[in-house]
């Protein structure tokens, strides 16, 4: 069933701020709802001065305001970036298959962060630590690698840009391998990385991640058109005037950054950038100018979902979001290609 864009979007944006307000109440140090939206709307200029605080512990305004929300707020910036790429590239590569991992860009981000904790690469600049910055320098250099293999003379391959992304993938997979057996001292700390979570969360890398959120949204928006034009072929596309090389390197280039500054934040986290553009085609449709923003929203509210999820279901430990994602994602995703199976949409 499809609903109206403008009632989609007015009710996702209400959702997602529901899912927010119980994010930040709900933890191993549990804070009343009301007293969440009160410590909120007191961090906002102006109108937090009418806001009292009195009656509320000191501990959990520092609770909500720095250590819960900057988490929330990464969280739903990495799962609007994943959703958003994941969205891009299915449309670019014509594949409903097609996510930020089937470029070897995950592999690259994962294999950067193995090297940054077996060397105990520890600086901090700007927010980002050696491993985040480790990770985000292998995540562009295994797209380059892709990008030098698959686009040559001019024009590039659908087939060859997956291929080239999947041998790297399993190239990179097996080094990381082969680092964790001979440095088996750090091999707990690369798997637990590699399985994402937003743990080290803070102010800086919330930043970093907007700032790539932002070029996201303006490098892709606009040629939500295109990309629809894109998605008939190549030859239809050339012939109502779209230069498909110029734009599928385009919009490669745009989504590799954003997923490798997703990644070298939270790590490897799976099925995001797969299954939530499928979950919204079911609600809006096909069409890019409508997919890709409520992509992002659905995107965003998955991943705070997740995250919360995470950090509460076994508190005061802490399980991988990449594992809650993996378990609700799979089941769906599998679901999703029976389906597609049985309609002969994939053969």
């Amino acid at each position: 069933m499809k609903i109206k864009p403008p009632l989609l979007t007015i009710l996702l944006t209400i959702l997602l701020a529901i899912m927010v307000v119980i994010a930040l109440s709900v933890g191993a140090v549990r804070v009343q709802i009301r007293d969440g939206i009160r410590i909120l709307m007191s961090a906002i200029p102006y109108l937090g001065q009418r806001i009292s605080l009195e009656d509320i512990p000191k501990s959990h305004e520092t609770i909500i305001l720095s250590i819960r929300l900057p988490r929330v707020l990464l969280a739903g910036l990495v799962g609007f970036g994943l959703s958003l790429s994941g969205a891009v590239l299915q449309g670019v590569l014509r594949n409903p298959l097609a996510d930020p991992q089937v470029l070897g860009i995950s592999s690259g981000a994962a294999f950067g962060a193995a090297v940054a904790i077996t060397f105990g690469l520890t600086y901090s600049s700007f927010g980002i630590g050696g491993i985040a910055g480790a990770s985000f320098i292998g995540a562009l250099g295994t797209i380059f690698c892709v990008w030098r293999i698959s686009f040559s003379a001019g024009k590039s391959s659908l087939i060859g840009i997956l291929l080239a992304g999947i041998a790297l993938s399993s190239l990179l997979t097996s080094a990381i391998t082969m680092i964790m057996v001979f440095d088996r001292e750090k091999l707990e700390k690369v798997y637990m990385w590699m399985l994402g979570s937003f743990s080290a969360a803070g102010s800086l890398r919330v930043i970093f991640m907007s700032f790539f959120a932002v070029i996201g949204m303006l490098g892709i928006l606009p040629f939500s058109r295109t990309l629809d034009i894109m998605m008939t072929g190549d030859d239809a596309a050339k012939s109502m005037g779209v230069d498909v090389e110029v734009m599928r390197r385009w919009m490669i280039i745009v989504s590799s950054l954003i997923v490798a500054a997703c990644v070298s934040v939270s790590g490897i986290i799976g099925f995001v950038g797969l299954i939530i553009p499928h979950v919204v085609r079911l609600i809006s449709g096909p069409g890019h100018r409508r997919l890709l923003p409520l992509t992002c929203v659905v995107g965003a509210i998955f991943m705070i979902a997740c995250d919360t999820i995470a950090r509460t279901i076994a508190a005061p430990s802490e399980i991988p979001v990449g594992a809650i994602t993996a378990v609700l994602g799979a089941p769906y995703f599998l679901f999703l290609l029976a389906r597609s199976t049985r309609k002969g949409a994939i053969r």
